[in-house]
């Protein structure tokens, strides 16, 4: 059909009919776009680790820290070349008109060399050593990125399998829900029922409905989240509950507070901006010492620029090595400079000592709540364990004509809702566990990714 009403009436060739091999090309395209029967893209098991090293691999986070660790290396590279002998070639031609006076600081030639480097420079000294540190504290804002991205991949995935989980479940309450409203409304026609009895039904359906709609549109936002983290369809993405490695044991008397201020890639980080800062600081300081720099020049001097008329004796080629001497003795913006990279060190520093303080408490409320979240799970676990046992006995009850319909429904509703609570609860611990694993620096080793 769509053949005819579009390609047969309307592409056509100088008002000829389309060729017959090419009727049968646009036929095979067609009938592979539109055939309803061909294969959709289906949701495959994928495990965890896979997903945070696709995360990892496509995540725009990491490159753009990886750039600027990059950028920090050649920092680095770019003040400590500078003892390197850097060698300009070029020439100065030019014409004379009287004393041959210079060009741009040298005398007019067919072809120079110049070259020149540092040899003894306190200052550069420190401020190699500051690139040096900036560069590695670059290095660990990486990691430090590297692991929120595991963070985020994981707990997208935990939450992703919570639902998945879930949704069986809640599927299997709306059945129940609907056939207790059929029956309901059975009861009504029969006058053992009011309509009250109607409306906590239809409430008790709703509900359920609710809890349904919340579960698919998570699944659909989880798996949009995974899908720009690691590349995939999100319609392929399906988690293995399986593939969640089992939480490490959690000891309550742990200093793990301290542990985290330790090795929080964040406060290593900070402390290393501060270790540059202050390096940058000496370095400005130093600036008002001796230098020594290495410094050559080689020159080939034309003969029509009156150098035989202004000097006794000349030479065409011509060199010169040596070293240049400074000995900076009175220079009040260089003091000026050295003060504010002062202020700017203690501020590093006072920036550093705060990245530890809020790395030792966040850990610490992590660790506590760890531990009440265990607890409020344990109280959601048995109240829906008592909830179930009382379900369970109200339907022996019913089936003994010694107990309501109406009451049956209440308790299976109120097990359903202690359910439910029981898998957020759940979540709640390992989202919590999860977060303490990246505090203290175990979170790679958990996942069983590489560095």
């Amino acid at each position: 059909l769509i053949y005819n009403r579009v390609f047969r009436d309307s592409i056509c060739f100088e008002g000829e009919e389309m060729k017959p091999a090419l009727r049968l090309l646009i036929l095979f395209v067609f009938s592979i776009v539109f055939n309803p029967a061909m294969p959709k893209v289906r949701a495959e098991p994928l495990p965890l680790k896979r997903v945070v090293e696709l995360a990892i691999r496509h995540s725009t986070v990491t490159g753009a820290t990886a750039a600027d660790e990059q950028r920090a290396f050649a920092s680095y590279h770019e003040a400590r070349n500078q003892y390197i002998p850097q060698v300009v070639a070029g020439a100065g031609l030019g014409a004379s008109w009287g004393f041959p006076l210079s060009l741009e600081g040298a005398a007019p030639s067919i072809f120079n060399l110049n070259t020149q480097s540092a040899l003894l420079n306190p200052s550069l000294r420190q401020f190699v050593k500051a690139a040096r540190q900036e560069w590695q504290a670059s290095s660990i804002r990486t990691k430090d990125q590297r692991n929120q991205v595991i963070q985020d991949a994981v707990l997208n995935y935990a939450e992703l399998s919570k639902w998945e989980g879930l949704l069986n479940h809640l599927r299997e309450q709306q059945g129940d829900a609907q056939k207790a409203e059929q029956i309901v409304e059975q009861r009504i026609r029969e006058g053992v029922d009011s309509s009250l009895a109607r409306s906590k039904a239809q409430l008790v359906t709703a509900r359920v409905r609710l809890h349904l709609a919340q579960a698919l549109g998570a699944i659909d936002v989880l798996r949009s989240q995974l899908a720009h983290m690691t590349g995939l369809p999100a319609a392929s993405i399906e988690t293995v509950a399986e593939s969640m490695p089992a939480l490490p044991e959690l000891k309550q008397e742990e200093d793990l507070a301290s542990e985290a201020a330790q090795s929080s890639p964040a406060v290593q980080a900070a402390e290393m901006r501060a270790a540059a800062q202050n390096l940058k600081a000496r370095a400005e300081h130093r600036a008002m010492l001796p230098s020594i720099d290495f410094a050559a020049q080689y020159a080939v001097l034309s003969k029509y620029n009156n150098y035989f008329e202004f000097y006794k004796r000349f030479e065409r080629n011509n060199a010169t090595v040596g070293v240049a001497i400074r000995f900076p003795f009175l220079n009040p913006s260089q003091h000026a400079r050295a003060a504010a990279a002062d202020a700017d060190a203690a501020k590093a520093k006072s920036d550093a000592q705060a990245a530890k303080n809020q790395a030792s408490e966040q850990t610490l409320k992590l660790q506590r709540s760890v531990e009440q979240l265990a607890a409020f799970q344990q109280v959601s676990q048995l109240e829906y364990e008592v909830a179930q046992a009382n379900a369970n006995a109200l339907q022996v009850r019913l089936d003994a004509g010694t107990a309501s319909f109406h009451d049956l429904e209440d308790a299976r509703d109120q097990a359903n809702e202690r359910f439910n609570a029981l898998q957020d609860a759940n979540f709640e611990v390992e989202r919590a566990r999860i977060a303490l694993l990246r505090a203290t620096g175990e979170l790679e080793n958990w996942v069983g990714v590489g560095k």
